[in-house]
């Protein structure tokens, strides 16, 4: 954080703050209904800070893959709305993001108020990073503040463009972000643990080389288990399986084994597998040495959770980035529930959770508020830790 510059560094005081946020909500399926409105509470401490001090507030986001048209679903007045209520303000909608009526709604809010733009993805020069689509977005505006650590790792007009052009800093929540994951990463309390699941190991290849020579433990779940298990040498049966990737997967193990300054593994020995992809599925516990012909692995099994759960006790940081199985199936959603009951019950350590579908699955398992940070960004995250330079932060750098 000592290289961006923080939202109690800039003069706000009676200014125009055009304020990037993410409000990329998820809707309850053939409604307006917003089912997880945690983005719109992450940026409630900034847009509050800001009308503390007479600010006039605009805020600005995507929402969806409207790729640059109006699609009528995606508006934001759904979310607005929310936003008017969680705030204890009105908030004006606009129709635009840029243009006369954009201009014009900027220019009668009183102090303190709030005006939000029309999504940001209906213009095709937020995803192109234009120039004058930046331009026309600084225009409305006497300072920056990007809050939107979730879109941090997109080089879009709202999030590196108009950086540049407007006095500028990090909101609260991107403050937090880039605090949390990055003392992890730099100055971990020690042990040091990394958990990574998910589908692919190639998701995680850059994760799992950045963090191969920092953390002392490292601990394998998920679909990605499978590669894993195969270059070991065992049989999988039916699990998907990057056979490009075998070749890393025994890198790793190998770097593993000679020790060598490297993280300690830990791959799952024994797994929960099914006869098919499906919630319904036939499920039995399985060693991950044999793993029958047809069936395939959608969770690690108890003796990997105990296991794991052993091995993390002793930590005292710990980053967590994808589910262990298919959480969202019942039948297969204990090993997730394993690690994250674990992690929160470890409170003298520090426990990081990344975002997207580990922090859903914190979330529904009603323990988001017993780890220390849940991150609001899947793939900024995911991109943090793999040591990328994100466009969002670079571009508050230069703006120093």
């Amino acid at each position: 954080m000592a290289n961006v510059k923080s939202i109690r560094d800039l003069d706000v005081a009676g200014k125009t703050a055009l304020v990037r946020v993410d409000y990329n909500v998820p809707f309850r399926p053939g409604s307006a209904d917003i089912s997880d409105d945690s983005r719109i509470r992450a940026s409630l401490p900034t847009l509050r800070y800001l009308q503390e001090r007479s600010c006039r507030i605009i805020v600005c986001s995507h929402l969806g893959r409207p790729k640059g048209r109006v699609v009528e679903s995606l508006r934001m007045a759904p979310v607005s709305r929310r936003l008017s209520e969680l705030l204890g303000t009105p908030v004006i909608q606009a129709r635009q993001c840029v243009g006369e009526e954009a201009a014009s709604a900027a220019a009668s809010l009183a102090p303190g108020g709030v005006l939000a733009l029309e999504n940001l993805r209906f213009h095709p020069g937020e995803e192109g990073n234009d120039a004058e689509f930046a331009r026309g977005l600084a225009a409305l505006a006497d300072v920056y503040i990007n809050d939107a650590f979730g879109a941090a790792h997109r080089a879009h007009a709202s999030t590196t463009a108009v950086a540049r052009l407007l006095p500028s800093a990090s909101g609260f929540l991107m403050e937090r972000e880039l605090q949390f994951l990055g003392d992890a990463l730099d100055a971990p309390e020690r042990p040091f643990a990394a958990i990574l699941g998910g589908a692919k190991v190639s998701d995680k290849i850059g994760v799992l080389e950045n963090l191969m020579d920092k953390v002392d433990l490292l601990v394998i779940g998920g679909g990605m288990a499978a590669t894993f298990i195969k270059a070991q040498g065992h049989s999988v049966g039916d699990s998907l399986v990057e056979d490009d990737r075998l070749a890393f997967a025994r890198r790793i193990m190998d770097a593993d084994a000679d020790r060598d300054g490297y993280a300690n593994i830990l791959i799952p020995d024994d797994v929960i597998a099914a006869d098919a992809f499906a919630a319904d599925a036939k499920a039995r516990v399985a060693s991950a040495s044999a793993i029958p012909d047809g069936w395939r692995i959608m969770d690690i099994g108890p003796q990997a959770a105990r296991r794991y759960a052993d091995a993390l006790g002793e930590c005292g940081t710990v980053i967590w980035n994808g589910p262990m199985g298919v959480f969202e199936w019942e039948a297969f959603s204990q090993g997730t529930a394993a690690v994250a009951n674990t992690l929160a019950g470890m409170e003298r350590a520090t426990t990081i959770t990344g975002g997207g579908s580990t922090a859903e699955a914190v979330a529904a398992l009603g323990l988001a508020n017993r780890m220390t940070h849940i991150s609001s960004g899947g793939g900024a995250s995911l991109e943090f830790m793999e040591g990328r330079e994100l466009p969002g932060v670079a571009a508050l750098m230069d703006n120093r």
